[in-house]
């Protein structure tokens, strides 16, 4: 499932798409935490896209992890899926009752976004309520690609890649690498809380190896095991794919290279307390004070973090 073609360019919003706009910006203001420090420094077309695929995401999201039983998640999920088939077929309207859908059918005719990665999205949460668990980091990868790495895809079909930008053939791998980076680094950070939840998303033969495999259930690791061992195993695991990941910057324009840095530099951060002290995670969610958060948007917008992954491209070029 894909979008709606792109033959040429909406008019400017009206007031009902503004207002649906508006009503999804403020869900990712509120609830997004280190994806809103990113999305802020897109102009606002790209912005309100970049909302409207998040308040998309976070519903989808919000059902996985709410109360309701597996058969009633199920079928919320496929109810979600139904208005996303609704959306690719432009047959919602600017005076639908659901926000989010005609944000997102606005955001659609405005830019090429491959919508399919949310249908990923939704497989990837009947994952979670089915409660799967995972033997091996392949298997936990195809998670990862469904509940991340089409979320870096989707926003890519938002950013695009700027002109002549060398190996931009390879843009959507290395923005689907970039999902998997984060979303391995927030499974790190949520290990304690996602054990309360009854879920476990570390490969089953890493917490064998380094004796692990009972669980995460307090704020100290299981006896006997290497739980840091464990973390710093993972830990090397995300920053090879944040290094291959980072490699799409340099095709991106200012502005969307500055979002994405920002977006990835806050979880490269908290990947760097998780190492410093893994058993953290056991005692509650690691996380990055504000002014941390707003000094990573910053160094984004200057462009350093691009200029550095585009040398270290050249040098492997050459």
């Amino acid at each position: 499932m894909e979008g709606p073609t792109h033959a040429s360019a909406p008019s400017a919003p009206s007031a009902p798409v503004l207002a649906a706009y508006s009503y999804c910006e403020a869900v990712t203001g509120s609830q997004a935490r280190n994806f809103a420090y990113g999305i802020r420094l897109l102009p606002t077309d790209k912005r309100q896209a970049m909302s409207a695929l998040y308040a998309f995401s976070r519903r989808v999201d919000d059902i996985g992890d709410g109360t309701l039983p597996p058969e009633a998640k199920f079928a919320r999920l496929e109810e979600t899926r139904a208005l996303l088939a609704r959306v690719i077929d432009g047959a919602v309207d600017e005076d639908d009752t659901d926000p989010v859908a005609v944000a997102l059918a606005h955001a659609a005719r405005r830019f090429p976004i491959p919508l399919g990665g949310l249908d990923e999205l939704i497989d990837g949460v009947l994952m979670d309520v089915r409660g799967e668990s995972y033997e091996t980091w392949d298997d936990l990868k195809v998670y990862c690609r469904c509940v991340a790495g089409a979320i870096g895809r989707l926003s890519l079909g938002v950013f695009g890649t700027t002109p002549g930008a060398p190996d931009a053939a390879r843009a959507g791998e290395y923005a689907d690498t970039l999902g998997l980076a984060l979303q391995l680094t927030n499974i790190l950070r949520d290990v304690r809380e996602d054990a309360g939840n009854g879920r476990t998303y570390l490969p089953a033969e890493d917490l064998a190896k380094f004796g692990c495999s009972d669980g995460f259930h307090s704020d100290r690791a299981p006896a006997g095991a290497d739980f840091a061992g464990l973390v710093h195993h993972e830990v090397r695991r995300a920053r090879a794919l944040f290094v291959e990941g980072y490699r799409l910057l340099p095709m991106l324009d200012r502005r969307s290279g500055a979002c994405v840095a920002a977006m990835a530099g806050i979880y490269r951060r908290l990947l760097d307390r998780i190492e410093r002290e893994p058993e953290a995670v056991l005692r509650g969610r690691v996380s990055l004070p504000a002014r941390e958060k707003a000094y990573v948007a910053v160094r984004g917008l200057s462009g350093l973090d691009a200029r550095t992954i585009s040398r270290q491209s050249t040098r492997r070029r050459t």
